[in-house]
């Protein structure tokens, strides 16, 4: 390595030295009790010219070896996402089959499911439809127990879950868009909804409204003595939509 180099030269020049006074000391007769007193000496150079030798090679070292920090310390530097909006609850099986029948989902379709919990939307429009679904879903636990049960649905190949913020993710490519939050949070998604989504694509929502914007279908779902509701509604052309949202 470069940086050996010098200190290498620096123990060459050393012994050099040493060889040089050791040869000018044999000129001189010496008795036999002066030249067992010089192998000592010999012997103490050598070693301290060992050291400097090996510590030069671990300096070296410590120089050039910068680890890059490692994809779980990358991880931990992100900054976390803000408290989720509202308490989680699962939407029952029947009204998942509902909205997913609702949507009219064809070969082709890309369902987004906007605060997925434990994944069961997606997952289920993977299973029963065959089409690719993405669940965005802000807490990191119901993110790996989803994709765990993607895992044991045998759909992890059409099927990711991402552990970001709703509003600041890009949905264009969805066709179709899942939610069950509440009404505000609703309302407050409508333009980046009605922005960003392509005409002709299905929004369905677990018994919230969307304020102002009627739907255009509503269908009661059965559960136990009472029922829940899901509402449907199509993106509108783009002329039919302004700044507000409203269409």
């Amino acid at each position: 390595m470069p940086t050996l180099r010098p200190r290498c030269l620096c123990g060459e020049y050393l012994l050099k030295q040493i060889h040089h006074k050791d040869t000018k000391s044999t000129k001189v007769p010496q008795s036999k009790k002066s030249k067992s007193k010089m192998k000592p000496r010999l012997f103490f150079r050598l070693v301290s010219l060992g050291l400097i030798l090996i510590t030069s090679s671990g300096l070296a070292v410590s120089l050039t070896v910068h680890p890059s920090p490692s994809p779980q310390r990358r991880a931990q530097r992100k900054r976390p996402l803000r408290k989720p909006d509202v308490i989680y609850y699962p939407t029952p099986p029947e009204t998942v089959a509902e909205m997913l029948r609702m949507a009219k989902i064809k070969k082709g379709d890309v369902l987004y499911d906007l605060g997925s919990g434990d994944g069961r939307i997606p997952i289920a429009a993977a299973k029963e439809y065959g089409i690719r679904a993405v669940g965005i879903e802000i807490d990191p636990k119901l993110v790996t127990e989803a994709e765990e049960n993607a895992r044991q649905a045998g759909v992890s190949h059409l099927v990711r879950f991402r552990n970001e913020d709703m509003f600041h993710i890009d949905i264009s490519e969805a066709t179709v868009v899942t939610l069950y939050l509440s009404e505000k949070l609703n309302v407050l998604l409508r333009p980046k909804l009605l922005s960003e989504l392509r005409p002709g694509s299905r929004i369905l929502s677990h018994d919230f409204r969307m304020g102002d914007w009627k739907p255009e279908q509503t269908v009661r779902v059965p559960w136990g003595k009472l029922y829940r509701t899901v509402y449907l509604w199509t993106v509108p052309a783009r002329h039919r939509v302004n700044s507000k949202g409203r269409h």
